[in-house]
């Protein structure tokens, strides 16, 4: 079994201008209160991380609308190390895929600093895997599209082809092949997206 999430603590580097995590000590024991309590101030696309439609479509679906079977079952690991952006052409030694697909790009299993050279996906590559069938899509990047995009193309793909978005995943030391995925949201009713705990396991 393997955790792909980024653990979230006081310093997680995160996308500029989104607010810093911060878990902030509320009721302590060693005050004198009854239990340890913690307030959590985060952003909704902190460290691993799924996005909700509504986060690149006004009328997109919000996080509790997804069906959580679109987070659970198959998946193949797919290494594309080496790219400037992640080209169409990766998927050619493959002639089906399941219905989910993660993608390393080479990103560390810890950030010290947000990664902002990290590498994105090309929409053709997001066009090509909606049409061999697969519904979700991750990355160890923070975004499917680079830092400075305005225009949002790779993640307006997924938008078309009615598919699912998973960022800023711990792919380092993940072999290629299949495994099991099991991916679990925070179920944030009306959010654009969540912080998620994302978990492989070997198929048997």
């Amino acid at each position: 079994m393997r955790d792909l999430s980024r653990p979230l603590s006081s310093g997680h580097p995160n996308w500029p201008g989104d607010p810093p995590f911060q878990l902030e000590r509320a009721a302590q024991i060693s005050a004198g209160d009854s239990v340890n309590t913690a307030n959590i101030r985060t952003g909704t696309h902190s460290g691993t991380h799924v996005d909700a439609p509504f986060h690149y479509d006004e009328a997109g679906l919000t996080l509790e609308q997804i069906p959580l079977e679109v987070y659970i079952g198959r998946c193949r690991v797919i290494h594309a190390t080496g790219f400037p952006i992640v080209p169409a052409d990766i998927l050619e030694p493959y002639r089906t895929l399941p219905a989910r697909v993660l993608i390393f790009t080479g990103q560390p299993a810890h950030w010290t600093h947000f990664p902002e050279d990290f590498v994105a996906l090309e929409p053709d590559l997001v066009r090509a895997l909606g049409l061999k069938g697969v519904k979700l899509v991750g990355t160890d990047s923070p975004s499917v599209d680079p830092l400075t995009s305005k225009t949002l193309e790779a993640h307006h793909a997924f938008r078309h082809a009615g598919m699912y978005i998973l960022e800023g995943l711990n792919l380092e030391g993940v072999p290629e092949g299949e495994y099991e995925l099991i991916c679990l949201p925070l179920p944030l009713v009306g959010a654009d997206g969540a912080p998620a705990r994302v978990i492989l396991r070997d198929l048997v």
